[in-house]
């Protein structure tokens, strides 16, 4: 995308928004912007009910996709009539939908549908790694994915941009993994963090500089999965010839782009990063970023091996190079989870499927339940390397050690963690450009209207229930990542703990009315108004006057407007807290949707 003449400079997320909004100049609170892709993972049912409730007949963005994701079913996993009839009404909407199977969302998105310089909203924060190919991908409420589903259009807080730039060249034995976990030891969430506070604007990470045009799609892509786990909204590569290339070898040529930020572009900080400097490095099971030897020789129980996010294609290829002719040893389990289907056939045809095999590997399916943890959970007690980032689970579940595939396969080789330069000698691997394209598991409409889409659409009794307010609410307050059993307000103390709320909102969203903690991205913020939950920040002093007490009451929503402020009694008196909504997402928060009013029938 080239600036015109007389535009101002700009970075590669204002390029991308204000090429899609009335206002160019991206002022105000919210502006509206036309949205290219929705992706669905997990809101499927409420998201394409609600759409239909919009009176949408048809698709109104570019593409959409809605992503089957359980793998591993067990009785208890027999969809129900509910979620069938929305896989069909998703059909009959013209989207897309992407069987069990075909891979870990992110990754499939970025090999099938990801395209430079466009914008794409979706419900699920993994799915950050498009922005590998220079793809701006934003998080938002249920009612706001269905709105962009209806209308093609949703409205959003024009993002800050936080730079990094990227010289020297990676070293052998050390992936960009490892440059992911550099970067996380750098302090660029701090960075974000305060980026957002000072400017109650969501942060998008603007990846740039020389090395950034050295890094394949996938490599790139690694490194834009990190965006969630620093508190940022988004993060975005440059799309140049790699990218050209890489959509080339997709059969996809014609989604090409360009994307570069201006000369002069303001971002509001800039991290330098010399790739070439960069050591193995490791995240241990309490987030801290380490050194692998400070914690060579350490035994390990479990070993994961691919995943939607840590390990590109030519990770694993090297990781099935180092352990050819190896043995897993006692103890250690050797778990193997392609990333997508496309790359389960590059490996399958280049015979390192067969080595990891050999090896000891076992294959699993691409189930998001591995990522979270509720599939194949670390052992008590044991050591679990893998290559994916965490998911924030509950506080008293096992954590694992992240690290590269490289590091991985050293822990195969001998059984504990140690520095993968010990191998001596660097594996030389080569992509196959000829990748494997078929969408066989990805299902289109059939020509024609289809009828038993027309017949599924919900009537106005089975509106979707908003939680919104109507009056003060007086709301017990719950510590933690809890599910409450009644309306509460939920008090969080770290941005993981966000994270996991945020994850699991359109479920709770009944039950959590308001969320109080130290930091709440603007992101979140908008994702939580959508939903009708209160998004409250507190400084030290009043965190602490609210910890310990047992409820909390909220004014009427009548006395909100205007306000920076929420004053909300307790039993030990008023306490004030930053209400973080802007502009409509009050209005939201209290309605309990982001969705416009329904048209009459």
């Amino acid at each position: 995308m080239r600036a015109r003449a007389g535009d101002p400079p700009r970075t590669m997320t204002q390029k991308i928004l204000a090429g899609r909004s009335d206002d160019p100049n991206l002022a105000g609170d919210l502006v509206r912007v036309k949205v290219d892709q929705v992706v669905l993972t997990r809101e499927l049912e409420r998201t394409v009910g609600e759409a239909l409730e919009l009176g949408a007949k048809r698709c109104a963005v570019e593409i959409g996709v809605a992503y089957e994701t359980k793998c591993v079913t067990t009785p208890a996993d027999v969809p129900s009539a509910a979620s069938v009839r929305a896989l069909r009404d998703a059909l009959g909407l013209g989207l897309l939908v992407a069987r069990p199977g075909i891979g870990f969302p992110a990754a499939v998105h970025v090999e099938r549908f990801g395209s430079p310089a466009r914008l794409a909203v979706t419900d699920d924060p993994r799915l950050g790694a498009v922005g590998g190919a220079g793809m701006l991908s934003l998080v938002v409420a249920p009612s706001q994915l269905a709105e962009a589903l209806a209308t093609g259009s949703i409205a959003v807080r024009p993002p800050r941009s936080v730079q990094v730039l990227l010289s020297g060249r990676i070293r052998p034995f050390v992936c960009v993994r490892d440059v992911g976990l550099e970067l996380i030891r750098r302090g660029l969430g701090e960075t974000v963090r305060r980026v957002d506070e000072q400017y109650r604007a969501p942060v998008v990470i603007e990846f740039a500089g020389p090395s950034a045009r050295l890094l394949s799609v996938a490599e790139r892509a690694v490194l834009s999965a990190l965006a969630p786990s620093l508190g940022a909204s988004a993060a975005v590569f440059v799309s140049d010839e790699k990218t050209e290339v890489y959509l080339r070898d997709q059969r996809r040529s014609k989604a090409h782009r360009s994307l570069i930020p201006d000369p002069g572009a303001p971002c509001d900080d800039v991290i330098s990063v010399d790739l070439s400097a960069v050591d193995p490095l490791v995240m241990d099971e309490a987030g801290e970023v380490r050194p692998v030897r400070e914690l060579a020789g350490k035994t390990v129980n479990q070993v994961i091996l691919g995943g939607d996010s840590g390990a590109t294609l030519r990770d694993l290829l090297a990781a099935a190079a180092l352990l050819k002719s190896k043995r897993v040893p006692p103890r250690l389990e050797l778990l193997l989870a392609p990333p997508s289907r496309q790359s389960l056939e590059v490996l399958a045809q280049s015979g390192a499927l067969v080595d990891l095999i050999a090896t000891g590997a076992r294959l699993l399916e691409p189930d998001p339940r591995l990522v979270s943890g509720e599939l194949y959970p670390p052992p008590p007690g044991g050591v679990s390397l893998r290559t994916f980032d965490p998911e924030p689970a509950l506080r008293d579940a096992p954590g694992f050690v992240v690290a590269s595939a490289e590091t991985l396969a050293y822990a195969v080789a001998t059984g504990s963690i140690g520095d993968p330069r010990s191998f001596k000698r660097p594996v030389r691997i080569t992509v196959p450009r000829l990748l494997p394209t078929d969408d066989v598991l990805i299902v289109r409409k059939g020509k024609g209207k289809s009828k038993e889409a027309e017949a599924a659409r919900p009537s106005p009794t089975e509106a979707t229930p908003q939680h919104g307010f109507r009056a003060a609410a007086e709301l017990p307050i719950v510590a933690g990542r809890r599910a409450p059993a009644e309306p509460s307000a939920l008090l969080l103390e770290s941005l993981d703990d966000v994270r996991w709320l945020v994850r699991k909102a359109a479920d709770v969203n009944a039950m959590v009315r308001a969320v109080i903690a130290p930091h709440i991205p603007s992101g979140s913020v908008q994702v939580l108004a959508g939903l009708g939950i209160v998004a409250l920040s507190a400084a030290p002093d009043a965190l602490a006057a609210v910890k310990g007490q047992r409820s909390l009451r909220l004014p009427d929503p009548l006395e909100w407007n205007g306000k920076q402020s929420l004053t909300v009694s307790t039993e030990a008196g008023g306490v004030e807290l930053s209400w973080l909504a802007v502009g409509p997402e009050r209005e939201w928060t209290a309605s309990g949707t982001a969705r416009p009013a329904v048209p009459r029938r």
